[in-house]
């Protein structure tokens, strides 16, 4: 039966609205990693058609090197007009087709992000509306808003190593094995290239993740007086606090501002090195490649489909570092959120009082059947 909302009207009384949106269900609060593994498990379907497209495209891009490859030696080498004109087609086939599955991906993994933002936002709005009027005495407005406005979208963007980083890494697998068809050599600099990569880049994501860390602590306790100072205004102008207040934010806001220098100084190491060692890696690839097309081991084809191989690794390089870059500030966010999200909706008692007393606020007439325990 349809349940109404009993007021009466022209019309008679009106069916309830009912929400479209799916319930969220219950988070899983025992950490920062099993909280984003329910955010996937929460929409498993759309997570696996992602992870397909990211694969297929990355896949995708590192196909037309070979279909090159081919053109060059079974068409342009050979002088066969035929040949050059099919792998030509292909390639152009390939390159629609790789077109239509990035839209595709993209659009996926749109959806998996906004509905991870959404299902977060959704709990913290539930809890909040739990915790009710003791939550802004245990959790600062500031600190709610930093999470509302900045955290939810860092957490969100975790879920972007489900599509394209996936992807990621089998492109890279799959240009390792088609280099090794080429050249093994080639193949094993390529194998232990990225290894390397990841030992450089990985103390940097480390020192980010701490500075990231402490940067957001300081953020939550400045907007935190931000919000008190704005809220009391009106105090502060009748009792004559302001220039007080003024020189706390002053003080706060200059910490929070060297906070802000160790995070840029460690962030722009880190994309420098990420930016550059692919680059270097390529050279070092595409120079041993041109050695051996000069001493006849490999063909010209092969050569130029060697550099578009390596050239297109790059991409997958930089999914991954910038996937392990959204990590790292992700789970700040999540140990944030997963910091409100525990908080128990039962008001610690005070020592001393019963909770009418606290009410009254009156030590000198309590409520019948309160005690008070003063000395």
């Amino acid at each position: 039966m349809t349940e109404t909302t009993g007021v009466p009207g022209p019309w008679g009384t009106r069916p309830l609205p009912r929400s479209a949106l799916p319930p969220t269900g219950d988070p899983d609060l025992r950490g920062p990693l099993h909280y984003v593994w329910w955010l996937i498990a929460s929409q498993p379907w759309r997570v696996l058609r992602g992870s397909f497209y990211g694969t297929l495209w990355m896949l995708g891009l590192v196909f037309p090197p070979y279909l090159l490859a081919r053109a060059i030696d079974d068409g342009l080498r050979a002088e066969d007009s035929r040949a050059l004109v099919l792998w030509a087609g292909i390639a152009a086939v390939a390159a629609v087709a790789t077109a239509t599955v990035s839209i595709l991906r993209h659009r996926t993994m749109s959806l998996v992000r906004t509905d991870a933002a959404h299902r977060t936002m959704r709990v913290l709005t539930r809890h909040s509306t739990v915790l009710g009027a003791s939550l802004s005495r245990r959790v600062s407005s500031g600190e709610l808003s930093t999470v509302q406005a900045s955290d939810v979208l860092r957490i969100a963007n975790i879920l972007t190593l489900t599509g394209p980083g996936v992807g990621s890494v089998v492109a890279y697998a799959g240009v390792s094995v088609l280099l090794f068809t080429i050249s093994p050599l080639l193949a094993v600099i390529v194998v232990l290239g990225v290894p390397v990569l990841a030992a450089v880049v990985g103390p940097l994501m480390g020192r980010l993740h701490g500075h990231q860390t402490v940067y957001r602590e300081h953020q939550g306790r400045t907007t935190a007086l931000a919000a008190d100072i704005v809220s009391g205004l009106r105090v502060l102008c009748g009792i004559g606090g302001r220039e007080h207040f003024a020189r706390r934010y002053e003080d706060r806001s200059r910490e929070l501002l060297h906070q802000g220098y160790r995070v840029s100084e460690t962030t722009s190491w880190f994309h420098a090195v990420s930016a550059c060692l692919p680059v270097v890696f390529l050279g070092a690839v595409t120079w041993v490649a041109a050695r051996l097309a000069v001493d006849g081991q490999i063909t010209v084809g092969e050569t130029v489909a060697v550099y578009a191989y390596v050239a297109i690794l790059i991409l997958p390089v930089f999914f991954l570092i910038e996937g392990a870059s959204a990590v790292i500030e992700g789970l700040v966010s999540v140990r944030r959120t997963l910091r409100l999200l525990t908080l128990d909706p039962r008001p610690p008692a005070a020592a001393g009082t019963c909770p009418a007393l606290r009410r009254a606020r009156n030590w000198s007439n309590p409520s019948p059947g309160c005690v008070s325990h003063r000395a």
